[in-house]
C-alpha cells in the first residue's frame, strides 16, 4: 500500500503574532500550493531525500546559491524529527506499534522561508502519513500541539500554534489561545469560520530571500517574558483586531475589514525594525489601492483589494519587484476526528 498524504501552507489574516503569547488569530490554509509524503512498507527504514537536500553542487557559488534559498538544512530534519516525536508520542500514551518499517519522502512546492508554513506542512503532511500507517488516531488539537513540539522542542524553531491549527484543520479558523484554558487543556478554543465570508484576497511574496521566523519571535519573546509593556499592549491590539474582523466576517460585512489588517501590520512595525525589503511590498501593495499585512513572519504579504482594476495594479506594482502575486483559494475544512 502507497500512502500519499497532503497539507497546504496558511495565511494569518488577523491576529498574528499573538498566537504565541495567548493571544487571539484567524488563519486560513489554502491550495495553490502543497507538501506531499508518500509512504510505503519497506524491509527497512528510509527517508529518500529531496532535491534540495543534496550535498553534491556544481560550483562553490552554487553552494552558496542553495544555501540562500533553502538554508543550511533541507526537508529530512523535519521528517526525522516528526517520526521522532510521533514515536515518543505513542510510547507514552502505551500505543502499541506494528514492527513493519517503512520507506518515506517529500515534495513541496510551497515558497520557502517568506512566512506561508511551508516546514510545518511537510510536518503536518508527515504526520497524517505516520497515523495511517500505524493506525493511530490522534485528536485534532493534539495535533497541532505536536507538529508544534516537533519544530519548537526538537528542531529549536520559534513558532506558535497558528499555523499548525490552521493547517490540521484547514479551512478559516479562528483561535483563543487564552491563557487559562491553554493550562487547563493544553490548547486553546478553535472555531470554524465560514470561508465563504473571505472578501476578495490576494498573497503576494517574495522570490528572493526572506528572513525566517526565528529573527522576529526571539525578539518578541524575549519581551514578552520581560513583562515589556508596549508588546503587552501590541498583543491586546491585535486581540481586538480579531474579533473585530470575525464580527464584520459573520456579519457579512468583509469588504470592510481592510483597516483592520493595515493596522496589524502597522502595529508591528511600531515595536519591531521591518526589513526595507518587506517594508517596500507592503508600501507597493498600499499604494496600489489594497490593504496589506504580513502573513506569517515576513516575505510574504495578504490583504483585500475591491475589484479586477485593483489586483491587475497589484501586478504592475509587485512583479517588477520580483514580487509574485495569487489569489488563494481556501482549502476544504479537513475531515473532524471522531475522538
Amino acid at each position: 500500500m502507497i500512502i500519499r498524504e497532503k497539507a497546504y501552507p496558511r495565511a494569518g489574516l488577523i491576529g498574528n503574532p499573538s498566537d504565541g503569547y495567548y493571544g487571539k488569530t484567524i488563519a486560513f490554509a489554502f491550495t495553490n500550493f502543497s507538501a506531499e509524503i508518500v509512504l510505503y512498507e519497506s524491509p527497512e527504514l528510509e527517508i529518500i531525500p529531496n532535491t534540495r537536500d543534496h550535498s553534491v553542487f556544481r560550483s562553490i557559488a552554487g553552494l552558496a546559491e542553495d544555501v540562500e534559498l533553502f538554508g543550511y538544512y533541507g526537508g529530512i530534519r523535519l521528517l526525522k524529527a516528526a517520526i521522532r516525536r510521533f514515536y515518543a508520542y505513542c510510547r507514552e500514551r502505551d500505543y502499541n506499534l506494528h514492527r513493519r518499517n517503512f520507506t518515506i519522502r517529500y515534495r513541496t512546492d510551497i515558497p520557502h522561508l517568506v512566512g506561508l508554513g511551508g516546514s510545518s506542512a511537510i510536518i503536518t503532511a508527515c504526520l497524517r502519513a505516520l497515523m495511517r500507517f500505524y493506525e493511530i488516531r490522534i485528536p485534532q488539537p493534539e495535533q497541532a500541539n505536536l507538529i508544534l513540539a516537533v519544530e519548537a522542542e526538537e528542531l529549536g524553531i520559534a513558532a506558535g500554534l497558528q499555523d499548525r491549527v490552521a493547517q490540521v484543520y484547514e479551512g478559516l479558523m479562528y483561535m483563543d489561545f487564552d491563557r487559562a484554558h491553554m493550562d487547563a487543556q493544553g490548547y486553546g478554543r478553535y472555531e470554524r469560520l465560514d470561508a465563504g465570508l473571505l472578501p476578495n484576497l490576494y498573497i503576494a511574496y517574495r522570490m528572493d530571500l526572506s528572513e525566517g521566523s526565528e529573527i522576529f519571535h526571539s525578539n518578541m519573546r524575549d519581551r514578552f517574558e520581560r513583562g515589556d509593556a508596549e508588546v503587552l499592549e501590541a498583543v491586546r491590539f491585535w486581540i481586538g483586531l480579531t474579533e473585530t474582523v470575525r464580527e464584520l466576517l459573520e456579519t457579512g460585512r468583509g469588504n470592510a475589514i481592510g483597516p483592520q489588517l493595515d493596522a496589524n501590520f502597522d502595529r508591528r512595525a511600531a515595536i519591531y525594525r521591518i526589513s526595507e525589503g518587506n517594508r517596500r511590498m507592503i508600501e507597493a501593495a498600499r499604494g496600489a489601492g489594497a490593504s496589506a499585512k504580513f502573513t506569517g513572519s515576513g516575505g510574504a504579504v495578504i490583504g483585500c483589494y475591491e475589484d479586477k482594476a485593483v489586483f491587475n495594479a497589484l501586478r504592475r506594482a509587485l512583479e517588477p519587484m520580483n514580487i509574485r502575486i495569487i489569489k488563494p483559494i481556501p482549502a476544504p475544512a479537513a475531515e473532524e476526528d471522531d475522538t
